[in-house]
């Protein structure tokens, strides 16, 4: 019977380290080779828990991978199958007489499940090999790299050839089993080149990606990649090949054909070249390892020119500084420019260097210092005319514009003065103005001999010098001031039109002008010396704190519009400009720019009330069509007695009229506003207009039934004006306060004489006017409430108009309501001729008679409009006369060489030739040379007047006719 072989006996025979652990993680033996390699006993371990027999160091838990060894023993137990941890880092505790050390070491372990009868894992046999003198572990990047060197793997007697090729076979297999897939989802580029003709063994599917997926497995380099030749890197594999040396290029460009047939694209690669080395210390091959790096090149790129930007920066902000450092230590305005203007010069190396005080007033430029390079003239203490140096560049400098300019000769600003230029030696220029109160004071200009292209951030620079050295000066003469007058320096303090307050760097007060104060509505003691943040808490957290600090961090002046509530509870927007003061503080100015924002708002609400006036204009011209229409078509399809057609006829010229006068107001309102308005100004008594005023509006208030009270001044109470307009002025009022006045109410005109003026009062117990209605009532494009109805008519323009005429006789215009239901008083207030210049007494000229105009008269109408024209010779030949309607002016011309007429009513817009041009063609003609000619146009401005004079025209009547008015012409006309 064949003996049992002793396994016990081989457990402990072997040279390689064993440790059996049940599946509950207790130890459960271990050989003579394994305590060895511990420096345990098997009394020491066997029976504990294998993590308390081997415990992590409390002092350095990374110096031991339980959680690895805990993980490889589980996965052995339950996948049933070898686990192996290829390197493991693991410090085994060993007791010194000073207590327990641990000795860091490195094993290559495997767990293997052994299992009993009946097949279970009854307890797993870890083989762990000290590799601790193979290997080494930096702990910055927790990676294990293998020992190289001639004292690599010293001649230690445990390290066995045996165990160490078990070791690094274990090793090596767990490693190329994770190479392989590192290898192929690694997101750098892999490649494994064999031989010195570096064929390719190996490629992961990044390079692939880099190159172009292409036939690449077994070939050459140069074959593979044959665009690489002459790129240098067939030179690098050769060196790494023939020297054993690793080649590492940073950002190193290659030009690829990634698609067949493709042009070469360039990208940028971190290149390693490692040799591989064979046992026989000779190089076999080369492990190619990279990343494509084209979008960190791209990105490094923009980096390096925001580093590049962020230098120019410091170095202006360093240059900022010596400049602020140097006109700290100077007392003196002219020191201070001078200093800047050198400064400026050498920093930005160009020819001169000038800071030139403005007389704007006067156009002139005195030049109080300059700086100028080697060879350069100075003009400091010159005078020089400003518009020589091109008029349209100091237009812009007066608007606050800085002024770049490259090239004199070649900008159409200065070009034609680039004599001026080149007489002080310049070819191109940089301007800073400064402008205060509308005034071009102060201008630092930068001046090169040669054409120059001034970069941003020189512009930026100069600007930034030209306000710091503009402060410097300020601040030095205001020092100067106080130097000498203290009292005087504060009055000037206190003067400025704005607020002024300079804060330290820890938010203190430091001071405050009297601008400041009241615009603040806060005493000296609520600010002078108290923390900015308690004197006004609510501008805590809001954007102009982080403006503030801004300003304070970096010195860039900035600018922010705040709203704010006063003490008095009033709300007001405030324009802070913001700088950095020389301690670190800040200093600002502060204005109040309420109005200017209320102007805003005012604009909006025009602008509405424009939209809404449209709306009401075309609502009303709309209004009469309807009637006119009605009647229109009444007399085309109806048969009508004499009666129907007078009221019918009433109707249209009633609406006509309504029409007109719409019209008018809109043609007023027009004229004045745009100060068209000829006045027809004469000596005149103010009782008169009264009169003409009440006569108008009579009508309007019998049918009413409103009571008119008038009561005027006894003394003769003479202004200057034009009579019409004045009446209009004085119809409008009355007009107004009979629409808005419910029937029966009661209406007053008063006028009274009190220092130097004629009043006149008209008032109502009418519907009344809300305040905000009073404060808007003469505006363009308001208008009050109107009735349902709409019954009360108009577009609301009569107070506009009322106001704008008042103000061109030098008067003024006001009214008042206690409220609405309560009535309304307008007052008119016109300046009063002094008694020596009034007239002594006088009539005045009587009116024209008016009326139907005597038969007989040969009229030629000429008007595209064929309906217009057809009715106007119904109208003429009703009355008796001989009418003749043309369409055209060729036609009209055509006729009258067969037939002469007496009048010619001619429209100016006709279609082939205007009405100007016939009515000088038939002045031009004998037969038609006395022709009385009227013009009947819808062009009713003045300068249509005078062309329609020019041309010959003897009248100008404007559509829709007065037919008194023409009538009027037409009877004072004998036929020839």
């Amino acid at each position: 019977m064949p003996t049992r072989p002793d396994f016990s006996a081989l457990f402990d025979a072997s040279p390689y380290p064993y440790l059996l652990i049940d599946t509950q993680f207790v130890i459960i033996g271990a050989n003579p080779a394994y305590l060895h390699a511990t420096g345990r006993t098997a009394d020491e371990i066997v029976g504990r828990h294998v993590f308390d027999a081997f415990p992590s160091n409390e002092a350095d838990p990374d110096s031991t991978n339980l959680g690895e060894v805990r993980v490889s023993i589980e996965l052995a137990i339950a996948t049933r199958k070898p686990h192996t941890s290829a390197l493991l880092r693991y410090a085994v505790p060993r007791v010194t007489p000073d207590g327990t050390v641990f000795d860091e070491r490195y094993w290559s372990a495997i767990h293997t499940p052994v299992f009993d009868e009946a097949g279970e894992v009854a307890f797993v046999a870890q083989n762990a090999i000290d590799v601790t003198d193979l290997y080494r572990f930096d702990a910055q990047s927790r990676k294990y790299y293998l020992r190289q060197g001639a004292d690599a793997v010293p001649d230690i007697p445990q390290l066995n050839p045996s165990r160490m090729h078990e070791a690094m076979t274990r090793i090596l297999n767990a490693e190329r089993s994770q190479m392989q897939i590192l290898f192929n989802q690694a997101p750098g580029f892999i490649a494994v080149l064999h031989g010195a003709d570096h064929r390719f063994e190996m490629v992961n599917d990044a390079y692939y990606q880099l190159v172009g997926y292409r036939d690449i497995i077994g070939k050459p380099a140069l074959e593979a990649l044959p665009e690489m030749a002459g790129q240098g890197f067939r030179e690098l594999l050769d060196h790494a090949f023939s020297s054993g040396e690793p080649v590492v290029q940073r950002e190193a460009r290659v030009s690829l054909q990634r698609q067949p047939g493709g042009a070469l694209q360039d990208r940028y690669v971190d290149l390693l070249y490692q040799p591989i080395v064979g046992d026989d210390g000779r190089v076999t091959g080369i492990f190619v390892q990279g990343h494509d790096v084209t979008g960190a090149h791209e990105a490094n790129g923009a980096l390096q020119e925001k580093i590049q930007q962020l230098e120019e920066v410091r170095e202006s902000q360093a240059f900022l500084l010596a400049l602020a450092d140097r006109m700290r230590q100077l007392a003196n305005a002219d020191d201070v420019t001078a200093a800047a203007c050198e400064l400026l010069g050498r920093k930005l190396d160009t020819s001169r260097v000038l800071y030139a005080e403005i007389d704007d007033d006067g156009g002139t430029a005195f030049i109080r210092r300059d700086w100028t390079a080697d060879g350069v003239a100075s003009v400091a203490g010159t005078t020089k005319i400003l518009d020589d140096f091109g008029p349209d560049m100091i237009a812009a400098l007066r608007g606050g514009t800085t002024v770049v300019n490259h090239d004199v000769a070649r900008d159409p600003r200065t070009a034609a003065h680039a004599h001026s230029y080149a007489a002080v030696g310049i070819r191109a220029d940089l301007l800073v103005p400064y402008v205060k109160a509308g005034k071009l004071q102060v201008v630092l200009t930068i001046q090169n001999a040669a054409s120059r292209v001034w970069q941003d951030r020189e512009l930026r620079l100069v600007e930034e010098v030209a306000e710091r050295t503009r402060s410097a000066v300020e601040a030095v003469q205001a020092q100067a001031a106080l130097r000498t007058e203290r009292d005087q320096s504060q009055t000037i303090f206190d003067s400025m039109d704005e607020g002024f307050a300079v804060l330290d760097r820890h938010w203190t007060i430091l001071r405050m002008n009297a601008a400041g104060l009241r615009l603040t509505q806060r005493s000296a003691a609520d600010v002078i010396g108290r923390n900015h943040w308690d004197v006004w808490p609510e501008l805590r957290g809001t954007s102009t704190e982080q403006v503030y600090r801004r300003v304070m961090a970096t010195g860039r002046t900035e600018i922010v519009e705040i709203a704010h509530t006063l003490p008095d509870g009033t709300s007001a927007w405030s324009e802070i400009r913001t700088h950095r003061a020389f301690d670190g503080g800040i200093a600002f100015f502060f204005r109040d720019v309420t109005a200017r924002r209320a102007a805003q708002e005012q604009l909006t609400l025009a602008d509405r009330r424009k939209d809404e006036f449209l709306a009401m204009l075309a609502h009303e011209l709309r209004n009469p069509l309807a009637p006119i229409g009605a009647a229109a078509e009444l007399l085309q399809v109806a048969r009508l007695d004499e009666e129907r057609v007078r009221q019918t006829s009433q109707i249209i010229s009633r609406q006509v009229r309504h029409m007109t006068s719409l019209v008018d107001d809109l043609l007023d309102v027009s004229r004045v506003t745009r100060g068209l308005v000829q006045l027809q100004m004469q000596c005149l008594d103010i009782r008169h207009i009264v009169n003409d005023a009440v006569e108008q509006v009579t009508p309007l208030m019998r049918a009413r039934h409103h009571r008119l009270r008038l009561e005027l001044a006894p003394d003769a109470p003479w202004v200057s004006g034009d009579k019409k307009r004045l009446v209009q002025v004085l119809a409008n009022l009355l007009n107004n306060a009979a629409k808005y006045t419910p029937e029966g109410g009661h209406i007053s005109l008063q006028t009274a004489v009190r220092d130097g003026h004629v009043l006149i009062y008209v008032a109502d117990d009418g519907i009344g006017m809300a305040p905000d209605l009073v404060e808007r009532a003469f505006d363009l494009f308001s208008q009050a409430e109107r009735a349902a109805d709409r019954s009360l008519g108009g577009l609301g323009l009569g107070l506009a108009l009322v106001k704008s005429l008042v103000g061109l006789h030098g008067g003024t215009v006001s009214c008042a309501s206690p409220g609405p239901a309560q009535g309304s008083t307008f007052t008119i207030c016109l300046p009063r001729l002094a008694p020596d210049q009034a007239p002594v007494a006088g009539a005045a000229a009587p009116m024209p008679a008016t009326g139907t105009a005597p038969a007989g008269l040969r009229i030629m109408v000429v008007d595209d409009n064929a309906d217009a024209a057809s009715m106007l010779a119904m109208l003429l030949g009703a009355i008796g006369h001989d009418v003749v309607v043309q369409h055209g002016a060729r036609a009209a011309l055509a006729h009258e060489a067969r037939a002469v007429s007496d009048v010619f009513l001619l429209d100016i817009g006709l279609p082939d030739i205007d009405g100007n041009e016939l009515a000088r063609r038939l002045r031009a003609d004998p037969a038609t040379r006395d022709a009385v000619l009227v013009a009947i146009t819808g062009y009713g401005r003045e300068q249509d007047r005078v062309q329609t004079a020019a041309a010959g025209f003897d009248h100008h009547l404007v559509k829709p006719v007065d037919i008194k008015k023409l009538y009027a012409i037409l009877a004072g006309i004998a036929p020839r």
